[in-house]
């Protein structure tokens, strides 16, 4: 099933984000975490890429995998970093030849220290990317980036929406966000799409603070998240990793029950390859399936 189709059929859709693991260790408990993750039943999961397209075949084997084995819809992540347009159309068949028909399109990040280029015969931007899909894939279903706080790369936050918009008219169905921890910074980013003609739904990116240093880690991978004052005390007022991440929950919890109040088309979980925040946010809304979560 497209993603565009269960956006438009579901209140709020909620979804799941995978990437493969480096050790044997790392697939056993990935595998643990979307085993109790399915029962929650995710209108679909995404698998990413690394830095630089690194785990590119781990990626288009564990979305193969998910496809095969489970019955959830499977997003995988293309970028244009190290690709051809030959390689992308080889990778989007396959895809297409296993039943996964939905593709989540970005410019991707270069390894660590590098400047992103294009390659030769590839793309230089995300809105190519999904064009040359669009124009040679029509039935697959595409979905983008987008900032609630801002592109790293684009301080211009106009033209930044000019970016945005040209993804979406290239042939993106939906936008899902980068996570981001106060929702006052998603609704001023939808009332911004909305201003700028972009009407495709908006899914809004969140992840669970577990840790210190993983609240710092998470703020590096979202390129500089903003993390509320507010959050910021609950956090070092806490007095070990397990009271840390029980702050985490609770406002990501939080944050889930007001973005359903207001209308948000769908929640894009990074799960980081743990499911016990996710299990216990459901919990805590008094759920046990995502579908509950609409009532």
């Amino acid at each position: 099933m497209l993603i565009r189709d269960i956006l438009q059929a579901t209140p709020t859709a909620f979804s799941f984000e995978f990437f493969p693991p480096k050790t044997e260790e790392g697939w056993t408990r990935l595998y643990q975490t979307i085993s109790e993750i399915k029962p929650l039943e995710p209108s679909s999961v995404s698998v990413t890429y690394g830095a630089g397209g690194s785990t590119r075949d781990r990626t288009h084997d564990l979305v193969v995998k998910i496809q095969k084995e489970t019955s959830i819809t499977v997003v995988s992540h293309l970028t244009c970093v190290g690709s051809t347009q030959e390689e992308i159309q080889a990778i989007v068949a396959r895809y297409e030849s296993e039943g996964v028909s939905n593709i989540l399109a970005l410019r991707g990040d270069p390894p660590k220290g590098s400047v992103f280029s294009p390659v030769p015969g590839g793309f230089s931007y995300a809105a190519d990317l999904v064009s040359y899909i669009r124009s040679n894939n029509p039935g697959v279903g595409i979905g983008v980036a987008g900032f609630p706080e801002g592109h790293p790369d684009m301080p211009n936050r106009l033209k930044e929406m000019d970016y945005l918009k040209a993804k979406v008219e290239a042939g993106a169905d939906y936008i899902v966000t980068q996570l981001f921890f106060d929702n006052r910074d998603f609704y001023d980013f939808r009332e911004r799409c909305e201003l700028a003609g972009i009407r495709v739904p908006i899914v809004a990116g969140i992840m669970p603070v577990s840790t210190r240093s993983g609240m710092v880690r998470m703020a590096d991978l979202a390129a500089g998240a903003r993390i509320p004052a507010r959050l910021l005390k609950s956090v070092y007022r806490a007095s070990d990793d397990a009271a840390v991440e029980a702050v985490g929950i609770h406002w990501a919890t939080e944050q889930v029950r007001d973005l359903i109040d207001n209308g948000v088309r769908g929640i894009h979980f990074y799960t980081l390859n743990q499911s016990k925040a996710t299990l216990k946010i459901h919990e805590s809304l008094g759920v046990t399936k995502s579908s509950q979560l609409l009532g």
